[in-house]
């Protein structure tokens, strides 16, 4: 254990410690989970307030440096949420049945990571999967499973990681305290449900542990340009695509975790993973955080995106059901997720995050800003295994499923599938014990994606990314999102716009657009063409009005 590589990357962020090649507690910090997993008659914690006193002594008993503190009243929001927000029947059964439990499981995390590493080396041709950290421009895969994610966020609930190499690392807020101050320092409803989804997951856990598992992914699109590899994207490649426009299916009712075509789900991202989910945050992605708590694991080990990077994970189950948004967010019951399970017993549950421009104002139709978030979705949106890369960047795209593989000379040759043989992702390959190279992606030698079924269609699933709070122009990123899905050779769009005005006319639009024959690189012409317009102010329409004035005469101003 002391020499696997992935392991020494966390250990300054875990709480446990390593001799022997074993994973401990401190000996005192068994004693009191022990005492804490007795129950409430024997531990005497039965209240908020004395359970964040218990949650004290044990961070005392890691001796946690200074810079360790916890945020000042995190001890008033433990008491004030258990003591008086929550009924007194519910609060009772949490102390003398989940609490207890949740003890239980933070002692077995030590064997659950040791068991984890031991199956982490078990596929195949050297694929890394283990708990590791995955910095910048490191490309790569993280599977856990969700009773080990479990035991993770318990200790997260106990405030228990280390902070203080965090911020060097780029690492985003791990610990619960914040949640749990802010619902003190500054009440609101809002704040309260979240918390009370998080509470529902670890009864939920409690009551029948998950037995899945789910895969964190670092995708990185290389800045230089390498032998069969797809890398970061220049305007003139996007003006020169011939890749066919894929269809863009408009709803505007409908959230995207709802949809059931197996889509990717797009999370409108902060770069820092999780965005404001343990603080005060509460728009769309970290509402998806709550309902999905597992999602937030991946904040312990994912620093902040660049802009040529996305994260995707695959198989976080869905445990709560809610109504509102922002300040009118309320959790609303248990959800059952009824999602079946791939070979990898991930749910086929598959979001990507990808963060937007924020707050840009007129600078987000220079043409650099464009290219930024054009190339940000592309590369969330591509599927690295299924693509012919030599011909995505030469002809603009695929004709059928297509894979390149290295032949016994290592020369390249494109090799056809019909759509349902076709080779999945490197994992599988790399499973089967195939000799396949999908190198868009360079884990070591054996790259790709592990998200996606070899016999899956999987379109987008997307809204008004990058809009809202962050202030992006709603049709701009809406045509981005087209552009950056059909050179990512997937088959569709759902596009949810929640209602927004400005959107109402965008699948007329892209009927015109499709009706007439347009390509990535036609669309992307007139983007550019409306962008300049727009910065320069020569023109002050939206760009659907903008682009077809006989259809949209209405919306000038």
């Amino acid at each position: 254990m002391e020499n696997r590589e992935d392991l020494k990357s966390m250990l300054p962020f875990m709480p446990l410690l390593l001799r022997s090649s074993n994973l401990f507690w401190p000996s005192q910090v068994v004693e009191l989970l022990k005492t804490l997993s007795k129950g409430p008659f024997y531990s005497k914690v039965d209240t908020g307030e004395l359970l964040f006193n218990a949650i004290s002594n044990i961070r005392d008993s890691l001796a946690l440096p200074s810079l360790h503190r916890l945020s000042p009243f995190a001890h008033e929001g433990y008491a004030l949420f258990f003591d008086e927000l929550i009924s007194r029947e519910k609060a009772a059964k949490w102390f003398a049945d989940v609490v207890p439990t949740l003890a239980k499981l933070l002692l077995r995390l030590p064997s659950l990571l040791e068991s984890h590493y031991q199956n982490a080396d078990n596929l195949r041709n050297g694929v890394k999967t283990g708990f590791r950290l995955l910095g910048p421009q490191e490309a790569g895969v993280v599977f856990l499973g969700q009773e080990l994610i479990g035991a993770l966020l318990v200790c997260a609930f106990f405030c228990l990681f280390p902070v203080s190499d965090r911020d060097d690392k780029r690492l985003p807020t791990i610990n619960f305290d914040h949640l749990f101050e802010d619902i003190y320092s500054s009440y609101s409803e809002k704040q309260e449900n979240k918390i009370k989804c998080i509470i529902h997951y670890f009864e939920r856990i409690c009551l029948s542990m998950p037995e899945g598992s789910v895969s964190f992914e670092r995708k990185v699109l290389p800045l230089e340009q390498l032998p069969l590899c797809v890398f970061y994207p220049k305007a003139d490649f996007w003006i020169k695509s011939v890749v066919s426009l894929c269809t863009l299916e408009v709803h505007s009712s409908g959230f995207i975790e709802d949809q059931s075509s197996g889509a990717l789900e797009v999370d409108f991202s902060n770069k820092y993973l999780g965005g404001g989910a343990l603080h005060r945050g509460c728009v769309q992605e970290e509402i998806r955080f709550m309902i999905n708590p597992e999602l937030i694991a991946g904040m312990l080990f994912l620093p902040c995106m660049e802009d040529n990077e996305a994260i995707e994970i695959v198989g976080a189950e869905r445990f709560s059901n809610y109504t509102g948004y922002a300040s009118s967010f309320r959790f609303s019951g248990d959800h059952v997720d009824e999602r079946d399970v791939d070979s990898f017993r991930r749910r086929r549950t598959r979001i990507v995050a990808i963060d937007a421009l924020c707050n840009a104002g007129m600078e987000q139709y220079k043409l650099e800003y464009l290219l930024r978030e054009t190339n940000k979705a592309f590369c969330g949106f591509l599927d690295q295994s299924k693509c012919d890369h030599k011909r995505l960047f030469q002809d603009g795209g695929l004709k059928g499923s297509q894979c390149i593989q290295a032949g016994k000379d290592d020369d390249v040759m494109v090799k056809d599938f019909p759509m349902d043989e076709a080779p999945s992702t490197s994992v599988e390959i790399a499973l089967n014990g195939e000799e396949s190279v999908n190198q868009v992606i360079r884990y070591s030698d054996k790259k790709g994606s592990w998200c996606e079924d070899p016999e899956a269609k999987i379109g987008i699933a997307t809204g008004n990314w990058g809009c809202g709070a962050f202030g992006g122009d709603p049709e701009l990123k809406s045509i981005i999102q087209w552009l950056a899905a059909s050179q990512a050779l997937r088959p569709s769009v759902l596009y949810y716009t929640f209602g927004l005005k400005s959107l109402q006319n965008l699948n007329q639009l892209s009927r015109w657009i499709l009706l007439h024959g347009w390509t990535v690189g036609d669309l992307w012409y007139m983007l550019v063409e409306y962008s300049s317009q727009r910065f320069n102010k020569e023109t002050n329409l939206g760009f659907f009005a903008w682009l077809l004035p006989s259809l949209f005469a209405h919306e000038a101003p």
